[in-house]
């Protein structure tokens, strides 16, 4: 047996060495060796034999991922369903009213509808249906125009894991099967193929939900009389928006003027955005105390639906609401005529909003963790493919079972906005408990549940999933229309955004700069280096375009 080994390593080597223009010779007589070519077949035997061990471990990992994972989410498939019935009863028990939902299939409508005097269009552009809502935008913008907002079609097109897999093709179910086992193996004709050849149904769809959350809307109706859902949060943190943003119906910004009194004319201003189920705390908590000496103007903005701004119930969370919103808050209260833009996660979305409508005033954007996955070209569902990117309907990591929960199912989502958001008081008091009253427990945990249900939904599929599934066009006016210095942060341990979502942006926009930070994640990128990250940005907004 040894000497099969000494013989197999020996042709082994000679092939190996060939390919290199090189031959190796091992002398199979020599007795003083012999003991190290033993040692070294079996080294090279067991390398092997954990090499084999671990691929097969690693296939046996994804298959077990695989099966859970389709248990699971087949299970909470019909949980979703129960809790819709469930939630249908309880809002007509405590609001005498039923509450739409996005669970009915999307129905072929006519393409106007006149109950309320106002359109609600759906396009057909190319084969593709396309809904269009009218928002009437002056209740919160202060615009007195009907604008057109486009809405995702995940909000109400979310198919469960059995009608996905009832849809697949024999070749579709072996290009699953091969990307479980991790095989290089082709199979055969492709779903992208098959996609080049297939022409788009030309229907027209429309969702009852979105129809009835917009024969609400377009009534006019007033934010302070929009009472809170039983479901959501009525402390006086929560709703304090019915009170103090009620006069002039704006977000609640929190603002630093420079320490030092100096020349007016040398002061920069500087807009920050949080990211998703976050909020100003995120900011002023952390980067504004090691910016406090600077000759900076600091603006950190709630988002509409997040912290102490306002949460109507009867908004979409479009793009257009979100973006003028901060317009109307910030930019034409505080009179910035040029800034800087900081934002993280999915502010960097709204940041690109903002940047598209006021290109010639922006002097830097540094984008932190931004959620960029690019869709293929041969994608014929460019929102479903970022949905499933950015909830994969996996148990594994945790982070995604998380992301899919919330992100495929309406009604588990309200159930844990329900547990969670509502109770944040009780939560809150826990966690002062168990850190000692840690200061950035506190404010991390303030931010995450502070908001309603309504709005983390909507913000999800119009913004992240909508929006986000069409960056490329955003990305290409920062490229070809701006000149201002673009810096990329990330976490090199981020489990919510891959690292390859930034390098997906640098190579859209080349002369980005990119940086990823070892050993940090999606909130101690921030959270933690806040006097490094403090001085990065003052380097940034001190450099020449």
């Amino acid at each position: 047996k040894e000497r099969y080994y000494i013989v197999y390593i020996y042709t082994h080597l000679s092939v190996s060495n060939k390919t290199r223009g090189t031959t190796s010779h091992i002398d199979l007589s020599s007795s003083s060796t012999h003991k190290q070519r033993r040692e070294s077949c079996v080294n090279l035997t067991s390398s092997s034999c954990m090499g084999a061990m671990k691929t097969r471990s690693a296939s046996l990992g994804r298959w077990l991922n695989e099966v859970v994972s389709f248990v699971v989410f087949c299970l909470l498939d019909i949980v979703d369903s129960l809790l819709c019935l469930l939630y249908k009863t309880a809002d007509y028990l405590l609001e005498a009213e039923w509450k739409p939902c996005y669970c009915l299939s999307p129905k072929e409508l006519i393409t106007t509808t006149t109950t309320t005097k106002r359109n609600i269009l759906v396009s057909h552009n190319n084969g593709e249906s396309k809904i269009l809502t009218v928002s009437p935008l002056q209740q919160l913008s202060g615009r007195s125009k009907i604008e057109l907002e486009e809405i995702s079609e995940t909000l109400y097109s979310r198919p469960s894991l059995l009608s996905d897999l009832s849809k697949l093709s024999i070749n579709d179910f072996t290009r699953w099967l091969v990307s479980v086992t991790g095989s290089n193996s082709k199979c055969g004709e492709t779903k992208t193929s098959k996609r080049k050849g297939r022409t788009l149904m030309s229907k027209f769809t429309v969702s009852f939900t979105v129809v009835e959350m917009l024969q609400g809307k377009i009534k006019a109706q007033n934010l302070s009389r929009q009472a809170s859902r039983w479901s959501d949060c009525d402390c006086g943190f929560c709703t304090c928006w019915t009170s103090t943003c009620v006069k002039d119906q704006s977000l609640f910004v929190k603002t630093q003027l420079p320490k030092a009194k100096g020349s007016i004319t040398g002061r920069e201003d500087v807009l920050f955005i949080h990211g998703f189920i976050s909020s100003s705390a995120f900011w002023t908590e952390t980067v504004f105390p090691s910016l406090l000496n600077s000759n900076y103007r600091l603006f950190a903005v709630d988002l509409l639906g997040f912290g102490k701004s306002p949460k109507p119930a009867d908004s979409l969370y479009t793009m257009r609401e979100h973006v003028e919103m901060i317009e109307k808050s910030v930019l034409l209260k505080h009179n910035v005529k040029s800034f800087h833009i900081v934002a993280h996660s999915l502010g960097c979305i709204l940041a690109l909003g903002l940047v598209a409508r006021h290109g010639g005033s922006i002097k830097s954007l540094t984008l932190l963790a931004p959620p960029y996955h690019p869709v293929p070209a041969t994608e014929a569902e460019p929102r479903q493919y970022v949905m499933r990117k950015v909830a994969p309907r996996r148990v594994w990591p945790p982070i995604a079972f998380g992301a899919s929960m919330a992100c495929w199912y309406e009604h588990i989502s309200r159930t844990i906005c329900l547990l969670i958001c509502k109770n944040h008081r009780l939560w809150q008091f826990l966690a002062k408990l168990i850190t000692r009253n840690n200061r950035t427990i506190n404010f991390l945990i303030e931010g995450f549940m502070c908001h309603t249900h309504n709005a983390a939904w909507h913000t999800l599929h119009n913004i992240i999933c909508g929006i986000g599934s069409k960056l490329d066009l955003y990305l290409d006016i920062v490229r070809d229309k701006m000149k201002c210095n673009v810096f990329i942060f990330h976490g090199r341990d981020d489990e919510v955004v891959p690292v390859e979502c930034s390098y997906n942006v640098q190579s859209r926009i080349p002369r980005a700069r990119v940086k990823v930070v070892e050993n940090k994640d999606h909130i101690t990128l921030v959270v933690g280096r806040q006097d490094e990250f403090a001085r990065e940005l003052e380097e940034i907004w001190k450099s020449p375009c």
